[in-house]
């Protein structure tokens, strides 16, 4: 089975990092079964590789966009869509910056436009926020959600556009908050990870903040929030620890350096733990949920 797919990019160059990424991807998973060595070739069998646009999505049904967050390049392709794709294509974005919106600005395609925003590493992770435009026809959410929950993801619907949706607004005040922590020396930057990762981190991959609240008992996370929240930190910008490594060029692991010190030995051997970890938690999910 499975469902044929055609990848579009502006440089063979990048097709061909794309094809050497979703293979060792594949491989990762294999080696930890998930998935079978016959699973992994049917999968490359199912992918086409192209950078010619008109090749890749004349035929498709569902079309996902994740070029980069330029509203002018959106609004481009997007127009080039309207007079490539099929009249009845859903056409999708994975963007996390633009209300649906804004993307439908300048185009005639808000009737059958979403956002299924995927999370990083998407083929591991399961949560797709769903975003509609107030003209997109419900058999094009329905359609949408059925689509993300037969490749094994976790759809959520917004019901009201709104900045950030929801992973991310709650990512925000989550890492606004920790790195307050970090700046006012109140703990390492090590045992502020471990805080999240071996507490709630921990027990958020099964039970969500507002069941959470609901086994503490809501009377209790009454007097919690009324006492905590007044010195939670209120800033609304980025914190100056950030802003200061950004100018001096220290992005994290793409750089070397962050709040951490990389080099490319460690960042591959980081990204091989973190994705098997996510691959045994994705076992574990799956079994809860048969």
């Amino acid at each position: 089975m499975g469902i044929p797919s055609w990848v579009n990019d502006i440089k063979e160059e990048y097709l061909s990092r794309a094809k050497t990424i979703i293979s060792d991807n594949l491989s990762l998973q294999v080696e930890e079964g998930m998935l079978t060595e016959q699973g992994k070739q049917q999968a490359e069998s199912l992918m086409t590789f192209t950078t010619d646009l008109h090749e890749a999505v004349q035929d498709a049904d569902f079309i996902i966009e994740a070029i980069p967050e330029v509203i002018e390049l959106k609004w481009q392709l997007y127009q080039n869509l309207a007079e490539t794709a099929k009249p009845e294509a859903i056409i999708a974005s994975n963007t996390s910056t633009f209300p649906i919106s804004r993307l439908a600005e300048k185009t005639s395609l808000a009737e059958r436009m979403m956002i299924t925003h995927f999370f990083n590493p998407a083929h591991l992770v399961p949560l797709v926020e769903i975003v509609k435009h107030e003209q997109t026809k419900p058999e094009v959410v329905e359609t949408t959600l059925e689509l993300i929950r037969t490749i094994g993801k976790s759809p959520v619907l917004l019901k009201k556009e709104i900045n950030g949706f929801i992973a991310n607004r709650l990512q925000t005040a989550l890492v606004r908050e920790a790195f307050y922590l970090l700046n006012e020396g109140i703990a390492s930057a090590e045992d502020i990870d471990t805080a999240v990762t071996a507490g709630p981190g921990f027990r958020w991959a099964f039970t969500g903040p507002i069941e959470v609240a609901d086994f503490g008992g809501l009377d209790t996370w009454e007097r919690v929030i009324d006492n905590v929240a007044p010195d939670l930190d209120k800033s609304v910008e980025a914190p100056a620890i950030i802003r200061d490594r950004v100018k001096e060029h220290k992005l994290g692991t793409k750089s070397g350096e962050g709040i951490f010190h990389y080099d490319k030995t460690s960042v591959v051997q980081k990204l091989n733990e973190r994705d098997r970890h996510f691959i045994q938690l994705g076992k574990i999910k799956n079994r809860e949920e048969v």
